[in-house]
């Protein structure tokens, strides 16, 4: 099979791998290794009415990836070694993209007592990534052991940073705009505070930890501190907290209630320059599926969350510039590496596996939630226009998406 027309010239793959690249024959489409989401929420097993794994697979292959890692909150929760192999299976059943599990850290997310991680991570699933995602591993001798058990394997827990003793009842970010619109606000520092534990745990550990969904510019001033000092922690923005702000929250439309919650300018800024130099490891989607019962209603009972996998290419071009080899690292081979995915987040090379993304920049289209691959429609960007789309998406040869549309 040839693919031509790329920006890297004419791709030849034969039986999954790369097996040439003609420079010579160039084109205006963009290819990228295939995309990896390290926090996607499929919503499977339990909330079938809000996503399932084949269709959130299909997004996420409509998005140009060819990996995600389908966070734990599901209904039974991930957290035994049956739970995460029947994700895993239901992933390789649909075929789209891998579907990689994550294993919640605490039984039930419930932050009392360690799940079976080691369990999860002798699976079929190889669980290698932790995370109470939506909740918080609050208690500090908890997370110490959980980062002292998956030390062991080599794992990594990834924490959703949210002191929630300072987060009772709160809506949006905490400020001006919060004030006036009367809603109760959401401190940067109930996320700060626990970065900062939390690097100091991984620090004195030893062990591997990640840092969700980062929003404000002091957690990319710890986070930055922590690196310096050599331990093993890396962190991830969302396209979203790269371009929306809090101001989006001023019509009261719930589409935009998020947990973290959007931020200020100035923390849009410093998470872009935080994503430049580094401190930043990756771009992860968060994608959150909701039904209409969850988000189209009052602000204060509509559940946070947002759509992301089939716009966060676009969004990130746009708000990081065409830096087409940095974008490459934050959205396949950093998420890949942290996942521990071999396989996926290689650079598009001769025997490389053929995970492909082919982007095309000149595509102009507006978002239209009824239009997309996910089972929900609590799009952001519903009615923006959006500069490039996925033109096609090959999972190890096998195309997934062509011309814009689902192959299968």
């Amino acid at each position: 099979m040839k693919i031509e027309g790329t920006s890297v010239g004419e791709i030849t793959v034969e039986d999954g791998v790369i097996v040439a690249i003609d420079p010579a024959k160039k084109g205006d489409r963009i290819a990228l290794p295939g995309l990896v989401d390290l926090h996607t929420h499929l919503r499977e097993p339990g909330r079938e009415d809000a996503e399932t794994v084949e269709s959130g697979s299909r997004a996420a292959a409509l998005g140009g990836y060819t990996a995600v890692c389908a966070m734990a909150n599901t209904s039974p929760v991930a957290d035994t070694a049956g739970v995460v192999e029947q994700v895993w299976r239901l992933g390789r059943e649909a075929g789209l993209v891998d579907v990689q599990p994550v294993g919640a850290v605490t039984v039930g997310l419930g932050g009392e007592q360690l799940a079976e991680l080691g369990a999860m991570a002798d699976s079929a699933a190889r669980v290698r990534v932790f995370s109470d995602d939506g909740h918080c591993v609050a208690d500090p001798r908890l997370m110490r052991r959980a980062l002292e058990y998956v030390k062991a394997f080599d794992g990594v827990i990834a924490q959703h940073a949210e002191e929630p003793r300072l987060t009772t009842g709160a809506q949006m970010n905490e400020g001006e705009v919060a004030a006036r619109l009367g809603l109760t606000g959401w401190p940067a520092v109930a996320e700060e505070a626990i970065i900062a534990r939390d690097v100091l745990l991984a620090g004195h550990v030893g062990a591997r930890l990640h840092i969700c969904h980062v929003s404000t510019a002091g957690s990319v001033e710890l986070i930055r501190w922590a690196k310096s000092k050599g331990w093993r922690v890396t962190a991830e923005v969302t396209p979203h907290h790269l371009l929306l702000t809090e101001e989006r929250a001023t019509q009261y439309d719930p589409v935009f209630k998020v947990n973290p919650p959007l931020r200020t300018e100035a923390d849009v800024l410093a998470l872009r320059a935080g994503l430049l130099d580094g401190t930043i490891d990756c771009v992860a989607t968060d994608h959150a599926p909701h039904s209409v019962e969850d988000k189209e209603c009052e602000w204060a009972y509509a559940r946070p969350g947002m759509l992301g996998l089939e716009t966060a290419l676009a969004i990130v071009v746009q708000t990081m510039g065409p830096r087409w080899d940095r974008i490459a690292e934050w959205m396949s081979a950093a998420p890949a590496r942290i996942a521990g995915l071999s396989g996926q987040g290689a650079a598009l090379a001769v025997g490389a596996p053929a995970n492909i993304a082919i982007f095309d920049p000149g595509v102009r289209w507006t978002v239209d939630p009824t239009a997309l691959a996910s089972r929900s429609r609590n799009t952001p960007y519903a009615g923006m226009e959006l500069r490039g789309r996925i033109d096609a998406t090959y999972l190890r040869g096998e195309p997934t998406v062509l011309n814009g549309k689902a192959a299968r």
